[in-house]
């Protein structure tokens, strides 16, 4: 198949880029816990075809069904030139003790099939873990060439600041829930931190569960007779339009994926860009919640 798109890139002054539209995998092979009726094949084949379609960011993690999304991932994976691919997955916040990182990040890299781990992110913050001795176990990773870069995942400003104190290594992303409708690192002031200290913000969930597509909204609805996009499209593109934010997506139907795929290859205007930041209705200011009962659906 011959790739639907080339995927545009966002880069850090620090030389760090990514792809602005990565492929999620929450939910593939279960949840929280192994679904053992989950269709393995289906979520394979999904992935593949996403590759196969121009998309080389892959996001997982070791919490996601109790590692065996990763295992998705890593027999997805095999025959292509993983090169060419940015593999990213995350540790989980009760694994945050340096040796726990390390024993992760090497039960990761086993599951998945690869020699090494293009950015290894935390994937939640844990309050009862020194985060010292967590990135000094980053560090370690990134030193012995296991990890090439470090990244966060639902971290707020302050927490931003002390991992980066804490870590002899640039981090390099911060994975958000953030959308049109979901505002909160917006407006406590983490997207701006990041765009302001060369992070990248990595948005989840960026049409809030097929909720644009799902629920007319006039405003955006102007937006999309304008660029002749769908309401999803101009979600997606909403924010890749923002500095230093690219998105990741999850979908195994292949008409959502060509849908998705198109968000990309063009821009929207600033003053359209402005026009849903200030006036999309009924946008929320919660935060996720980061105890660690709950299970961060990035």
């Amino acid at each position: 198949m011959n790739p639907l798109i080339k995927i545009p890139v966002k880069k850090l002054k620090c030389g760090f880029f990514l792809p602005v539209f990565g492929f999620g995998t929450w939910q593939m092979g279960g949840r929280e816990a192994r679904n053992y009726e989950n269709d393995d094949l289906a979520d394979i084949s999904a992935i593949k075809t996403a590759i196969e379609s121009g998309i080389y960011h892959i996001d997982t993690a070791a919490w996601y069904a109790q590692g065996h999304t990763e295992e998705i991932v890593g027999r997805s994976i095999k025959g292509f030139d993983k090169t060419g691919l940015i593999i990213t997955t995350k540790v989980a916040p009760m694994d945050l003790h340096y040796d726990d990182i390390i024993k992760s990040a090497s039960a990761s890299l086993k599951r998945l099939g690869t020699d090494y781990i293009d950015i290894y992110v935390i994937h939640n913050p844990n309050p009862y873990i020194d985060i010292s001795g967590t990135m000094k176990a980053m560090d370690f990773l990134v030193s012995r060439q296991i990890t090439r870069y470090t990244g966060l995942s639902n971290f707020n400003v302050q927490q931003v600041k002390q991992a980066q104190e804490s870590s002899s290594n640039k981090i390099v992303c911060n994975h958000l829930h953030y959308n049109l409708k979901h505002r909160g690192p917006l407006n406590d002031g983490t997207i701006k931190y990041c765009q302001d200290n060369d992070v990248m913000i990595v948005a989840w969930r960026p049409v809030q569960k097929g909720l644009f597509s799902g629920q007319e909204f006039e405003i955006l609805e102007k937006i999309c007779r304008k660029y002749n996009k769908t309401p999803n499209q101009a979600a997606i593109n909403w924010l890749i339009s923002q500095d230093n934010t690219v998105t990741i997506s999850k979908t195994r139907n292949l008409n959502h994926l060509k849908e998705n795929i198109s968000s990309v290859g063009w821009k929207m205007d600033k003053d359209d860009i402005d026009l849903l930041m200030e006036n999309f209705p009924d946008t929320t200011d919660t935060v996720e919640n980061t105890t660690l009962a709950k299970l961060i659906e990035s």
